[in-house]
């Protein structure tokens, strides 16, 4: 029975007729190593066969035919012993996870305390560091100070809608204007409840202090 090769998904094969070079990257991060070029002697054959082939014509021609065969034969076998040696070169640069199966590097995706990649078992200390800065942005938005015009809202009515389009020419609107400024139409409209006084919200069909309807 003929030796099987093993073989895992995270590789390129740059191989030619002219020799042979693998890269074997990490499923995680992208990055990883690749082998040095290995020059293929049946490459080199091919080749000679190939040339003898168009120069000389005559019983030459079957040249070509001969490379085919030295290359589906020879070159294979040789394809297949680079492979299996690239593996064994780079093999010990990479780990599988027991928990989701990817092949990651030692280097940067392997937390060894845990025994698991850093996909399922993330350094905590890094993790403890960008939620810290996360929050530090958070808090940044949060206290912001706001714009002169946007202060004018007060916090008595910190609630009210403020629009982003004319409701007419919808047009956009870069401030908290009273007016458009592309065709003047009046932004802030002020209703009031007919029975209390109260001042009510655009579109409301009862009044919210006394329940007076609109």
């Amino acid at each position: 029975m003929a030796e099987r090769i093993e073989f895992t998904r995270n590789y390129s094969d740059l191989c030619t007729n002219k020799g042979f070079q693998f890269e074997f990257y990490c499923d995680r991060c992208g990055s990883g190593y690749r082998t040095r070029f290995k020059p293929s002697v049946t490459g080199t054959v091919t080749g000679v066969l190939e040339s003898a082939g168009s120069l000389l014509g005559g019983f030459f021609n079957s040249a070509a035919d001969i490379s085919e065969r030295v290359r589906s034969a020879s070159w294979e076998k040789a394809h297949d012993d680079a492979f299996t040696e690239a593996m064994q070169e780079l093999k010990p640069d990479f780990i599988q996870c027991p928990r989701c199966s990817n092949w990651v590097c030692r280097k940067s995706c392997w937390n060894n305390n845990k025994g698991l990649c850093k996909e399922c078992a993330p350094d905590l200390g890094v993790e403890m560091s960008a939620a810290q800065a996360s929050r530090s942005v958070e808090e940044v938005w949060a206290h912001a100070a706001m714009a002169e015009e946007d202060k004018k809202l007060g916090k008595e009515n910190w609630r009210e809608t403020i629009r982003a389009s004319c409701p007419k020419c919808e047009a956009p609107l870069a401030a908290n204007a009273k007016f458009c400024p592309e065709c003047g139409e009046q932004l802030k409209t002020k209703t009031f409840c007919p029975g209390c006084g109260a001042q009510l919200k655009p579109g409301s069909k009862f009044c919210p202090e006394c329940g007076e309807k609109l």
